[in-house]
């Protein structure tokens, strides 16, 4: 019989953590989660206001570099894992200000690290306890056209601040394993895209942009190629390494779907003409315009799935013209949603970014 969880969801408000809060409660519904969430920019309590009502369910706005708050969470709500999405995660921020993403990123994994490590070891180091740590692939660089996909084993290049600071989370949770012992498990992932994604990534922004009739800005020649992967499959990915993998280990989790950004683009942009009846501009493809390239742009990531592919049997189940039709669905029925997004902070980053 499966062994209920207590656990705690560090940025659960934000894209991936508020999607990984409703599967994991769909799933077991009698496991406490409580998510702990400073609400910056992306973060959203309107992502998780359906789970209010839930027993199983607490909210506790704060920073996870706050020890003193961490260390009484962990010791009340008697948690015994720990899910780490709490991070910045926007390269171009990281660019403009990479301060803040030291901090976050790499202060605030330590802090919860300690105090993890404090409360397991007071527990006297119980078995079942797991610490999942959710990193990216950036932190691997940047591949040739011809070049393998990214593997557990490749070593890290990361190019800019954001993945330097993830990469440097990645070495802590690592170190920890190996040093105290600590049940630590870390995921890589590749993009994501799905509901409740802050409009300033790719895929929203460009569904915004085209129902407001502003620029679709495409960074350099718009060769630059991703693998996407839709969050409720990544979701379900973390949920079964938590579930099933031995501490220490490492898991790459892709979508095996390899996209030009220019190509995605023109993707949306004919979704849009066919879902939406009349738009400020038609075709929206005339909206598509190139912009001076990200300092430092990684050309290609792509992901090796074999390992977990081969461990427990996960695939990606999402097509990606499907997920992605979904995907445009979801933010043209959620207008409101997301238009309280697009704050003046907002539109004064845009514009710093884009130059449009």
């Amino acid at each position: 019989m499966r062994r209920s969880r207590r656990l705690l969801i560090t940025g659960g408000s934000g894209f991936i953590g508020a999607n990984f809060v409703h599967h994991w409660h769909r799933q077991y519904p009698d496991d406490l989660i409580v998510v702990l969430d400073a609400l910056t920019y992306a973060g959203n309590r309107a992502n998780l206001a359906d789970l209010d009502t839930e027993p199983t369910f607490r909210f506790v706005p704060g920073n996870i570099c706050d020890a003193d708050l961490i260390t009484q969470l962990f010791e009340t709500e008697q948690i015994d894992t720990a899910v780490h999405f709490a991070a910045e995660s926007h390269v171009d921020r990281s660019i403009l200000g990479p301060s803040v993403f030291v901090q976050t990123n790499v202060v605030g994994t330590f802090t919860l690290l300690e105090a993890f490590r404090q409360h397991w070891e007071n527990q006297d180091k119980p078995e079942a306890f797991r610490f999942l740590h959710v990193s990216t692939d950036e932190v691997f660089g940047s591949l040739r056209p011809n070049q393998p996909a990214f593997s557990e084993t490749t070593p890290y290049a990361p190019n800019s601040p954001y993945s330097a600071s993830k990469a440097g989370s990645d070495h802590l949770v690592r170190a920890y394993f190996h040093t105290y012992g600590l049940p630590t498990l870390i995921t890589n992932c590749s993009n994501n895209y799905g509901p409740y994604q802050f409009p300033e990534k790719l895929i929203p922004l460009m569904c915004v942009n085209t129902l407001l009739g502003k620029p679709l800005p495409v960074y350099g020649d718009g060769q630059n190629i991703r693998d996407w992967l839709h969050v409720e499959d990544h979701c379900r990915a973390i949920a079964i390494v938590l579930e099933q993998a031995s501490p220490g280990e490492t898991y790459n989790i892709g979508g095996d779907n390899q996209v030009k950004n220019i190509d995605i683009v023109e993707q949306l942009c004919d979704l849009m003409d066919t879902l939406v009846e009349q738009l400020p501009v038609q075709p929206a493809r005339n909206l598509i315009t190139f912009v001076t390239d990200r300092p430092g742009h990684d050309r290609r990531y792509a992901m090796n799935i074999e390992k977990i592919q081969r461990h427990f049997g996960w695939s990606p189940q999402y097509d990606f013209a499907t997920g992605l039709k979904q995907t445009v669905e979801w933010y043209l029925s959620h207008q409101t949603w997301w238009q309280p997004l697009l704050s003046p902070q907002y539109q004064t980053f845009y514009k710093a970014l884009y130059g449009l």
